[in-house]
């Protein structure tokens, strides 16, 4: 219970990491939501591999290139999921506010994370 609480809160200052991004870029610069999604998911991911790898599940036996590498692609395989289901928001609701389909997106993508990190990435 302890480890999920924990990748709650990591997914909670990632999710702050992936807004902000979010808000920054749509309001810096010329991308549109779904540019600047793709951009705000990246920096999210590295935020959360560093808090997932010192509190919530720790350092997993294998080197850090790949617990990266394997993080990477469970993020990876995560965040498609993230980025479809906020693109299919945005485009069955277009006046949504892109942060709105974030937040919604973010829910249905953090059950399939936390299987993959867990299982694939810091298991022992």
């Amino acid at each position: 219970m302890k480890r999920l609480v924990r990748f709650i809160f990591a997914g909670g200052v990632g999710f702050v990491a992936d807004a902000a991004a979010l808000w920054l870029l749509l309001a810096f610069t010329q991308l549109g939501p779904f540019v600047a999604r793709v951009v705000s998911i990246g920096f999210a991911l590295s935020v959360t591999w560093a808090i997932n790898r010192h509190l919530t599940f720790s350092p997993s036996s294998r080197g850090i290139a790949q617990e990266g590498a394997r993080y990477g692609g469970v993020g990876i395989a995560t965040s498609i999921v993230n980025y479809l289901a906020y693109c299919a928001i945005l485009m069955a609701l277009p006046a949504m506010p892109p942060l709105t389909a974030l937040a919604i997106a973010s829910l249905v993508a953090m059950a399939l994370s936390f299987l993959g990190y867990s299982r694939l990435v810091f298991d022992r």
